[in-house]
């Protein structure tokens, strides 16, 4: 689930999205809050809700925002309220830190890489990469399915060339990290900069990059 505010551009809405909405969709409005579904198998897409900022003390954010459990609740108690049962959990950043435990040449690319990549959970992500820096070993950027770039680009298992890929490794530019060179290439993370598993900290990353190289004294 991605939860977004904004206010400013949208007015007082929290807007949640679960899944893509590539397909005909169902729109259903009660009180407050908007559904929005597959119509035929009924997926849910979509939640929105509004008047729920000052409650849930996100006034004067923009963006992408992280509920914990009790900003959950209230919006589960909202959701109830308007007829729906629909029920949400607290969402956490999904850019977190993994490590490359294995990688294989794509099947029908001469430049992707099929890797397996250690996020903290039990089973690995497979991730396709055309990473050029691509190697076993290293600690990188995940961004897990359903997370949301700085660009606002969402992040959604897919393929490419046919393979499966849950998620991205991403680079320093793709973060928008300042200093961080304008060309691809996965951002390789000083082995203490972080546990796997644990959410990407951009405050700590400002200072990573110097003359468009990792500063190991960051």
């Amino acid at each position: 689930m991605i939860s977004v505010y904004n206010q400013e551009a949208s007015g007082d809405i929290l807007m949640l999205t679960f899944a893509p909405g590539n397909t005909k969709q169902k729109i259903e409005t009660k009180k407050n809050v908007t559904r929005v579904s597959d119509s035929e198998n009924g997926d849910l897409f979509a939640i929105n809700i509004e008047g729920m900022g000052e409650k849930l003390g996100l006034q004067g954010q923009a963006g992408q925002v992280f509920l914990d459990d009790k900003q959950a609740a209230m919006v589960n108690d909202a959701i109830e309220a308007a007829g729906f049962s629909d029920k949400i959990e607290a969402n956490p950043s999904k850019l977190v830190i993994g490590v490359v435990e294995e990688m294989e040449e794509h099947p029908d690319s001469d430049h992707l890489h099929v890797t397996k990549v250690d996020t903290g959970a039990a089973e690995r992500l497979q991730i396709v990469s055309g990473s050029p820096n691509m190697t076993t070993g290293i600690k990188v950027v995940v961004a897990q399915p359903g997370s949301m770039m700085p660009s606002g680009e969402i992040i959604w298992p897919g393929a490419l060339r046919g393979v499966p890929s849950a998620g991205m490794i991403v680079s320093g530019r793709e973060l928008k990290l300042q200093g961080a060179p304008d060309k691809p290439g996965a951002l390789v993370l000083p082995d203490d900069f972080g546990q796997v598993g644990d959410v990407f900290d951009f405050d700590k990353a400002k200072n990573l990059y110097v003359d468009g190289k990792i500063d190991t004294n960051y």
